[in-house]
Formats: C-alpha cells, sequence, structure tokens
C-alpha cells in the first residue's frame, strides 16, 4: 500500500483528539525560523527566555528541566533521577497512563504498588476507577500504615488523558502531610498544563511532568520536569543508571541558556511562540476558556443522552469529554465512520474501555465553532451508526455558547 501524504480532501482537518492538538499558524510560522548555532549567543538568549517562560506556566520558581522528548520519556526521567533500584513507588490508577507509567516503572526495576478506587460502576464494571479521581483519602491510609517508610514516591495523574478525568493534587499533598509520610509527590500533567489550572510550588509537588503536544498547542517532541528542592537533593542519591535523563548537567548549563546535547532548536523557538501567546491572553483566561468549552461539550452530550466517561461532575476535564457508546456500539467503528465521513478526529478508548468510548478533545487552536463543527460531526456519525439519541447535542452547545461569553 502507498501512503500518499497529499491526498488531503478539501478544508481543514478537525483534529479533536486530546492530544497532539492543533497547531497554531503563528507557532507553526515561528518553528520556520532557520535553525541557528546552539552553542551561539542567539541561541542562549532564546534558552534563558524559554527557561524563564515556562517556569510561569508550571507556577514555579525552580527549575524546570527541558528534554528533547516525548511525555514519556520526561515520566522515565523523573524516576530514574530520584530513585533507586527496588525502591516502592505508591501509583494511583485512574486510566490508562496512569497504568502505563506504573509498567514504565516496574521495567526501570522499581516495584509499583497500585491503588484504585474499588467501588462498583454500572455503566463500566470491568473499570470503576476509570470513572473518578485520585481519592487522597486512600493515599492517605496507605502511608499511615507503612511505618516502614518503605514507600518512597507517591505518583498521581492529574488530568488523565484517557478518561477525561482532573484529580485534585492539592489534596493528594495534603494526605502525604496527614500521614507524617517523606515520600516524594510525583505528578504527570501531560494533557493539563496550560488548559487546566496547575500549580507546582502551591501544591508541594515535587516532580511534575508534562509535555508540549496538548495545552502548550506544539507538535509532540518536548518533555518537562519541573523540580522541587526536595527533588534535587533526592537525586545527589538516587541509585537508578541515568545518564541523558540526568538533571545535573542539565540544571548546571541551563543557567545559561544551554543544553548539554544538541537541543530541539526549532520546537523551542514554537515553545517561545507559544509562550508568548499564553502571557498575552493571561492563564487565567486560559483556564476559564478551556472550562467554558469544556462546559458545551457536556451540555451536548447530555442532550443526546449519553454517558460521560467521567461519573464524578466535581472533576470534569477542561482539556477533553470521554463519551460512552450504548452498549453493543462499537466505539472505533464509530470514529472510523466519522473520520471517513466527516474528516474528522476522535480520540480513541485506551485499555480497558477500548470500544466502549470515543473522546472528543476541546484545546489547542480551537474556538466556539470549531467545537460547534466538531459536534455536528459527532451527531450525523451517531445517526448514521444508528445510535438513538435524546435530543440535538448541536443545539444544547449552541445553546450553551450562545449565552456564554
Amino acid at each position: 500500500m502507498t501512503l500518499k501524504l497529499d491526498a488531503h480532501p478539501t478544508g481543514r482537518h478537525f483534529l479533536q483528539i486530546p492530544g497532539p492538538s492543533p497547531v497554531p499558524d503563528r507557532i507553526l510560522r515561528a518553528m520556520s525560523l532557520p535553525t541557528i548555532d546552539h552553542r551561539g549567543p542567539e541561541f542562549g538568549a532564546l534558552g534563558l527566555a524559554v527557561l524563564s517562560g515556562i517556569r510561569e506556566v508550571f507556577q514555579t520558581r525552580q527549575p524546570v528541566v527541558i528534554y528533547p522528548s516525548s511525555g514519556t520519556g520526561a515520566w522515565e526521567a523523573a524516576l530514574a533521577n530520584t530513585l533507586s533500584p527496588g525502591d516502592t513507588v505508591l501509583m494511583y490508577e485512574t486510566g490508562q497512563f496512569a497504568a502505563l507509567w506504573a509498567r514504565l516503572a516496574t521495567r526501570l526495576g522499581l516495584r509499583p504498588e497500585i491503588l484504585a478506587w474499588d467501588g462498583e460502576d454500572a455503566v463500566l464494571p470491568q473499570a470503576p476507577s476509570w470513572r473518578r479521581g485520585v481519592q487522597a483519602e486512600m493515599i492517605e491510609a496507605r502511608l499511615r500504615r507503612d511505618s516502614e517508610r518503605t514507600i518512597k514516591a507517591v505518583c498521581v495523574v492529574h488530568n488523565e488523558t484517557s478518561t477525561g478525568v482532573t484529580s485534585d493534587v492539592a489534596a493528594v499533598r495534603r494526605a502525604i502531610d496527614a500521614a507524617g509520610h517523606p515520600a516524594l509527590l510525583m505528578v504527570d500533567t501531560i494533557s493539563g498544563l496550560a488548559s487546566a489550572d496547575y500549580r507546582h510550588d502551591e501544591w508541594g509537588v515535587d516532580v511534575t511532568i508534562s509535555g508540549s503536544q496538548k495545552g502548550l498547542m506544539l507538535p509532540p517532541g518536548i518533555g518537562f520536569n519541573a523540580l522541587s528542592p526536595r527533588a534535587l537533593e533526592a537525586s545527589k542519591t538516587a541509585g537508578l543508571p541515568r545518564s541523558y535523563w540526568a538533571w545535573d548537567e542539565i540544571v548546571e548549563m541551563n543557567r545559561d541558556g544551554y543544553w548539554p546535547y544538541t537541543p530541539n532548536t526549532n520546537l523551542l523557538y514554537g515553545l517561545h511562540e507559544s509562550l508568548a501567546m499564553l502571557k498575552e491572553e493571561g492563564l487565567p483566561q486560559v483556564f476559564a476558556r478551556h472550562q467554558r468549552w469544556a462546559g458545551g461539550v457536556r451540555a451536548a452530550v447530555t442532550a443526546w443522552g449519553l454517558p460521560i466517561q467521567c461519573a464524578d461532575p466535581a472533576v470534569y476535564s477542561p482539556v477533553l469529554t470521554g463519551v460512552i457508546t450504548p452498549p453493543g456500539v462499537d466505539a472505533d467503528a464509530l470514529r472510523q465512520l466519522i473520520h471517513q465521513r466527516f474528516d474528522l478526529s476522535l480520540g480513541t478508548g485506551l485499555g480497558k474501555l477500548k470500544g466502549r468510548m470515543f473522546r472528543i478533545g476541546h484545546l489547542g487552536d480551537s474556538n466556539d465553532l470549531t467545537l460547534l463543527a466538531t459536534l455536528a460531526g459527532c451527531e450525523m456519525g451517531l445517526k448514521l451508526a444508528g445510535v438513538a439519541l435524546a435530543g440535538s447535542g448541536v443545539q444544547a452547545a449552541m445553546d450553551f455558547f450562545g449565552k456564554q461569553s
């Protein structure tokens, strides 16, 4: 089979997966600038600018390490820099990405201990914990039982991309403190950063992991570790091998805006432009915009009469909405139908949710009309697939956006 990269339909493709998100033309133009010497003075100025700007997005005064990597690489860096072979890490499972992070920990020679909500769920009995956020009281109870202090880190996902659930990170920090436990707190906010409110310093996070391809509106290829003084101190005695991921050389060379290896120069141009866009709008306005988009999409799903993947309205994600299809309706076949007919890409159900749900991303280079068109494609696809809808989600979203400013 020959791949025809130029065989595009007319109009613009609707990329409404929860990442990679649509990249603004302004960022694409910035990335097209000529590549410069990564040891020259112009690059040093660029490096210092992006290192300063990204700290504002993480809401931290501490170092943020920037890697030419995916978010998976940033997961590995967080663990490898702070832990030793055989260490126990308490990992709370809220979805597929939490589960993948635990698998990575196992491959590094760590001992992940999985916590998950074990209540009953009539809609998705095979994955009840994947419809709810982190239960901080479960973490506190487990840490109180750890009298030997064998647990070295607590790992949670802030915005679970596979489910559309945003957990309360500040509550997790309070739980660790209430238990009087010295474990490090590590948080994945790969899909949350720059879309959902996140406060590295205020919430007492030791290592925050993120990536470029979600709220920062960039292509994939940049991973981040935001650090705390405790994490930097732990890295001095950590026993897991690391070289490429090692913080010490990177943090030292970052003082002058450089890296100990060849950085991804043109993506850093894009990051510089992304940070400028976020600063111009203001983070509070960015977060409010995503909450508003999420409200409109959820209004549509509710009008269709379909269950939202997240079962707790208190932790609905502003980044994406998971939609559970009726029993017997293959969500992947539905997605394929929508893609073929309307040139619209939706997120697939992952892991335990494969075939039972699809995900609508509402982030990146989007606006009200983008989302209305997305919902129209979903609604037409659902009808073509024979799904009986309770009402018009498009009309519900129009009513929502028409009243909200």
